[in-house]
């Protein structure tokens, strides 16, 4: 079994902001495998399951403010008895350009928080992250505010082929593994649908 996990922030207001782009992986991987995502229980989280690629995957989102995503992460992990060898984590990145996908199977958090919150509740960083690009602020616009504000119109009109893309990833890292999902998934020319 697998975990794949979508870092966020809970509640309506921070519902389409760019941080929470991996909430929204695992929301529309949730309603492709046709499974609700409820409260789970002995875990700040939603969860729900669904069979991918032939292999059972637990899908989940934190209900923790995403500096605290670790704690929610460790429980499932303990409670569904799979390792962090087993387990994706997907968040937003401010460092890649908007809609590009880099898959790593390990490392550090490269400055963020949600990520280093699941390596210090775990005390590893050997579990799988898919990082997509949200891109830079330009101008005034400070990375806090930026990532907490909501994707833009042009941004929107490309976020379907974008989670589309993340969501073939899940399927080739739960199918074949990361080091060959990174060969397909991590090259620059797989922007498909999004627009420089």
């Amino acid at each position: 079994m697998k975990l794949i996990i979508g870092l966020g922030n809970p509640g309506i207001l921070y519902r389409n902001s760019r941080h929470n782009i991996g909430f929204q992986v695992v929301r529309s991987l949730a309603k492709v495998k046709k499974t609700a995502l409820k409260k789970e229980r002995g875990a700040s989280a939603l969860s729900a399951k669904a069979r991918i690629e032939g292999v059972d995957a637990v899908l989940a989102v934190p209900l923790t403010f995403m500096n605290l995503s670790g704690g929610a992460v460790k429980l499932l992990l303990k409670k569904y008895k799979i390792s962090p060898e087993d387990l994706l984590v997907i968040c937003d990145d401010l460092d890649l350009e908007f809609g590009r996908i880099k898959l790593q199977p390990h490392g550090s958090s490269a400055g963020h928080r949600g990520i280093q919150s699941v390596i210090d509740f775990l005390d590893s960083s050997e579990f799988c992250r898919m990082r997509i690009g949200i891109g830079r602020p330009k101008g005034d616009l400070g990375a806090s505010e930026y990532v907490l504000a909501h994707f833009n119109k042009r941004e929107n009109t490309q976020l379907p082929a974008i989670i589309n893309n993340a969501l073939d990833c899940c399927r080739s890292w739960m199918l074949a593994g990361a080091e060959k999902s990174m060969s397909i998934f991590n090259r620059r020319d797989n922007l498909k649908g999004v627009k420089a």
